[in-house]
């Protein structure tokens, strides 16, 4: 029945489009990259997806019938088959997926080829190798995506998967409230003293929450990020790949700080058990100062802030540097989603789902994704500038959303044609093209994770930017005068206790052998 009102639907579309009602958009049996059709006309496949936590993809209970998708496949001469994995099922639900031999002709995957949801699917074979293809038939593909991404979605030297990948993986920021600075007198904070130093006369002059915190450090790194101890990440030291909470005497100096604002009430009394949605509500609702997020959400901060106060600043200014003068945040994955082509596939549909993917560089799709529909969505004044106005309805906004997922592969950073249609976004950009993109903080990371990550997990990293919960707890107890800050080497010795030396032992090893190693080096 599903397929018979696809039929019905796109037929007729085409028919529109034969009485000149549709956009001259590619239809028919053309495909859209001006190569000849694949025998048979349209290319079938099917597909598995992560729902993102978008509300409208959720909520929907065929998304093959959603006229976004259906709009996709006109303009792609394909016929899919989606299959949505909500977003909190994603890893349980793809290993699933793998059990069952079930598997579809395409399988996003939410990080890169050897990464924990894949579940060695990569390693096993289930996928094939794309370098040929991509030569071939992708080459806007091949010139676009920066070599670590390709790396991350490579195993034994061979690509694997297509990705969604950043151009600039420092993503983070500091945002402040440019009116509650202006009011203390003091410039734009440059050190971590010149930071503590705002946030005091923040906090005289009445600001609840001069910066605001948030359980598990996450989103609230920045003191961390200054001495470069983030302890979520890896580093040479003595020969040794070790955690950069090692660093003894900058790890104290960060604690000391973060200790200092507690004391002084310059953060949320309950930030270790602060949630991430309080903790936007928190700076949304005006209560903090200053606060670190993607700095692709200060559009749309900016716009909820004003609407609980009109007369608030925001804006995102440099991290404060520490003693080494860096400063940031994690630097990230160069890599957001990737696709992987089902090894049972036949070529010649391989090679029509390489060129969907290649479709997706053309101007054709950045209009389709930003936009939606012309004559529906947005409209083309007589010079050929779209005319466009973002949804500000929850539910429209949510539909919005849900249309962009299916821009499959593309430069994350940011959505240059919507973002510079307004003053918010064309501020966006150019703070992350200015500010954020010379700061941040790298690491030693290893694709596919260590072996030893699994048989620690106290021990081991919680996430890219989470540190382990065993070091996560020494800190709360020390930032909460629990424990002595002097305390940290033995911190460190009961790290080693409970299989952090086998840790080390594995990242050293696989270090110094080159396999599945990425490093990243400290901005400055």
């Amino acid at each position: 029945m599903r397929r018979r009102l696809k039929l019905t639907m796109i037929t007729a579309l085409i028919a529109l489009a034969s009485t000149g009602c549709a956009s001259n958009s590619t239809t028919g049996n053309k495909p859209a990259n001006g190569e000849s059709a694949p025998e048979g006309g349209k290319t079938s496949f099917s597909m598995s997806m992560a729902t993102s936590g978008n509300k409208h993809a959720e909520r929907s209970a065929d998304v093959n019938t959603e006229k976004w998708v259906l709009k996709l496949e006109e303009l792609t001469n394909t016929d899919l088959d989606i299959k949505m994995i909500p977003l909190k099922d994603f890893a349980s639900k793809m290993s699933l997926l793998f059990a069952s031999n079930d598997i579809p002709d395409v399988v996003q995957n939410v990080g890169g080829a050897t990464s924990k949801g894949m579940s060695g699917s990569v390693e096993s074979g289930i996928f094939m190798p794309l370098d040929d293809l991509l030569k071939e038939h992708a080459p806007n593909l091949m010139k676009a995506v920066p070599a670590e991404a390709w790396q991350e979605t490579s195993y034994d030297g061979k690509i694997y998967g297509i990705p969604a990948w950043l151009s600039n993986p420092s993503r983070r920021a500091l945002f402040i409230r440019t009116d509650l600075l202006e009011k203390t007198g003091l410039p734009a904070p440059k050190t971590v003293d010149e930071f503590l130093d705002v946030m005091r006369a923040m906090k005289k002059n009445g600001v609840e929450f001069p910066y605001q915190m948030r359980e598990n450090f996450k989103y609230a790194d920045t003191v961390m990020g200054a001495f470069d101890v983030l302890p979520s990440q890896f580093e040479l030291q003595n020969g040794e790949v070790v955690p950069k909470f090692f660093d003894v005497e900058n790890m104290s100096k960060a604690l000391e700080t973060y200790k200092t604002m507690y004391d002084e009430g310059l953060i949320p009394k309950d930030f270790a058990s602060l949630t991430s949605s309080d903790y936007s509500k928190n700076n949304e609702s005006g209560r903090s100062g200053m606060w670190s997020a993607n700095a692709q959400l200060l559009p749309e901060v900016r716009g909820k802030l004003k609407n609980a106060v009109p007369d608030a600043k925001l804006d995102i200014i440099a991290s404060p540097r520490g003693p080494e003068n860096v400063g940031g945040h994690l630097l990230y994955s160069s890599i957001n989603t990737s696709y992987y082509i089902n090894s049972k596939v036949p070529k010649e549909k391989a090679i029509s789902i390489i060129k969907f993917f290649e479709w997706m560089l053309t101007p054709e799709a950045e209009t389709y994704f930003s936009f939606g529909i012309e004559g529906d969505t947005y409209t083309k004044e007589s010079d050929g500038k779209i005319k466009f106005t973002p949804p500000t309805a929850p539910e429209a906004m949510d539909e919005d959303r849900f249309r962009s997922m299916f821009w499959f592969v593309h430069d994350m950073i940011y959505n240059k044609a919507r973002e510079e249609m307004t003053e918010d976004g064309r501020d966006m950009m150019n703070f992350l093209d200015t500010v954020v993109s010379k700061e941040g903080l790298g690491t030693v990371r290893f694709s596919p994770a260590l072996e030893t990550f699994s048989k620690y997990p106290d021990a081991s990293p919680l996430g890219d930017d989470v540190g382990p919960k065993l070091i996560i707890e020494h800190m709360v107890k020390m930032i909460y005068g629990k424990e002595p800050i002097s305390d940290w080497p033995k911190v460190i010795e009961e790290y080693k206790k409970k299989g952090g030396l086998e840790i080390i032992k594995d990242a050293t090893e696989r270090y110094n052998n080159g396999e599945g190693v990425i490093v990243t080096e400290n901005r400055k």
